[in-house]
């Protein structure tokens, strides 16, 4: 056997002597929590010693210029790229629109041999990350850049995901102010006990509730929690928190407010089975909600008389309702970017921009091209033929609508007093709306509204907002009425 020599014995024995230290530290970190008060301080007396075994001299030339710590970075390009990209990951998006104002530099790297190819920058590359797959590789016609298309792009996806206002079927609105703060108000003179009286309002009433008028007013149980969205069913509301927690009040007699044990809320409640939530939608007895994971959750009354309401999963035959959030596990394999429900049926897009529909398909409003019923999520494959990303939808009570990342809207379903301007069970692109790109789009009853307009969300920049709708809004308040 060969004998080593001195300099590589000692290496040997200094690499087995910090192996040692390593093994006892991490067999510390597990014991730690455990120990006395003795030993812990013991322990630090320990540490002391072999900090200064390894401790050099502050004359030795090799640990002089390492001692000290270095300055923070004074520019913004000064720090790391891999914390540039942990600090933006973190960013909403106005945010990283400032970080885009801030210094262009970001936008790409540096200059490649072919500056007609330049290297996506870190806030590129986070924006890419954020939008999914399904972002091609060349700009879409009018885009001057990548940065500004895809922040443009995911503010409006953000704010379709999110409802600072929501309008009951029975005569009350609840909605959030620039602090994040819940409000609520009543249109009737007189308040229906237990319909829209105590339960519904999130207020803690002491006196008779048929005598109370509510003009908007803050609601006192929430005033800690800064609210995002808000949504309201018949008879009860759903409010989403910053931190991605789902409240609700109001009747909870069909499983709408998502606790076990079914019973009504005079105030917020919140429903422990759900966090980190990015958006939350309500239908006449039903609710739903979509996780940071873009996974959908619904729960409510699972069928009106053979109808399917939309839950989006099947139910065993003696029970009628979901009294807890449950997964859709049917869209396991894609990542919902919206949701939609009404009092039957329920409308969901993706991250990739399909259109799936379920429940009852009463007047072709599942666009399947048929009246079939669909307890399960089916996609709408006459949209996915026409070849548009869509990127929101919206339901009204017989009638759907759908919207593309090119502000293109389609409608299907009852036509009926005119809720989308035509009447056939397949999509077809809305015509009254045709050349104007549309940013959101809204259905209720037999009404429906869209806000059209031009923008950019650099800041500084102009925006231009107009609005459109088609139906009655009185006389669908009357159908539905009727229907429910």
């Amino acid at each position: 056997m060969d004998v080593l020599s001195e300099p590589t014995f000692m290496a040997a024995c200094s690499r087995s002597a910090l192996a040692a230290l390593r093994a006892v530290a991490t067999e510390c970190q597990t014991l730690a929590a455990g120990f006395s008060d003795g030993e812990a301080a013991e322990g630090l007396a320990i540490t002391e010693e072999l900090r200064a075994v390894f401790q050099r001299p502050a004359s030795a030339s090799s640990a002089s210029a390492t001692e000290e710590e270095a300055p923070p970075p004074e520019f913004l390009m000064d720090v790391p790229p891999e914390l540039l990209s942990i600090i933006m990951s973190h960013l909403d998006t106005r945010a990283l629109a400032c970080f885009a104002a801030t210094s262009r530099s970001l936008w790409c790297d540096a200059p490649t041999p072919s500056p007609a190819l330049p290297t996506p920058g870190l806030l590129e590359t986070e924006l890419r990350r954020r939008a999914g797959l399904h972002v091609g590789s060349s700009l879409p016609e009018g885009a001057l850049s990548w940065v500004p298309y895809l922040l443009k792009r995911e503010f409006c996806d953000a704010l379709r995901r999110q409802a600072p206002l929501a309008v009951g079927f029975r005569s009350h609105s609840i909605f959030v102010d620039r602090k994040g703060c819940l409000h609520l108000a009543c249109l009737r003179e007189k308040i229906e006990a237990g319909m829209v009286g105590e339960p519904l309002l999130g207020h803690d009433w002491s006196s008779d509730a048929a005598s109370v008028s509510v003009p908007p007013t803050l609601v006192p149980l929430m005033q800690d929690k800064r609210i995002v969205s808000v949504a309201t069913g018949v008879r009860h509301c759903l409010a989403l928190s910053a931190e991605g927690e789902v409240y609700s009040w109001g009747v909870g007699n069909y499983g709408a407010l998502g606790h076990a044990d079914g019973s009504a809320s005079a105030g917020p409640r919140r429903i422990e089975t759900l966090e980190r939530v990015e958006s939350i939608a309500a239908g006449d007895c039903t609710s739903a909600a979509v996780d940071d994971r873009r996974r959908l959750v619904t729960w409510g009354l699972a069928a009106w008389g053979e109808d399917p309401t939309g839950l989006g999963y099947e139910l065993d035959p003696e029970t009628r309702m979901q009294m807890t959030p449950k997964r859709v596990d049917a869209l396991s394999d894609d990542r919902v970017a919206g949701v939609a429900l009404e009092r039957s049926f329920t409308l969901v897009v993706t991250d990739a921009g399909a259109v799936f529909s379920f429940g009852s398909g009463h007047d072709g409003k599942l666009g399947h091209g048929s009246l079939q019923n669909e307890v399960l999520p089916r996609r709408v494959e006459a949209l996915a033929g026409t070849g548009w990303r869509f990127v929101a939808v919206a339901a009204g009570i017989d009638h759907s609508l759908a919207l593309t990342d090119e502000g293109h809207v389609y409608g299907w379903g009852s036509g009926y007093d005119n809720g989308h301007g035509q009447n056939q069970h397949t999509p077809q692109q809305v015509a009254a709306l045709l050349g104007k790109p549309v940013k959101l789009v809204h259905a209720g009853g037999s009404s429906s509204c869209a806000v059209t307009g031009k923008a950019s969300f650099i800041p500084g920049a102009a925006d231009t907002t107009s609005i459109s709708a088609t139906g009655s809004l009185r006389h669908s308040r009357r159908r539905s009425g009727w229907r429910r």
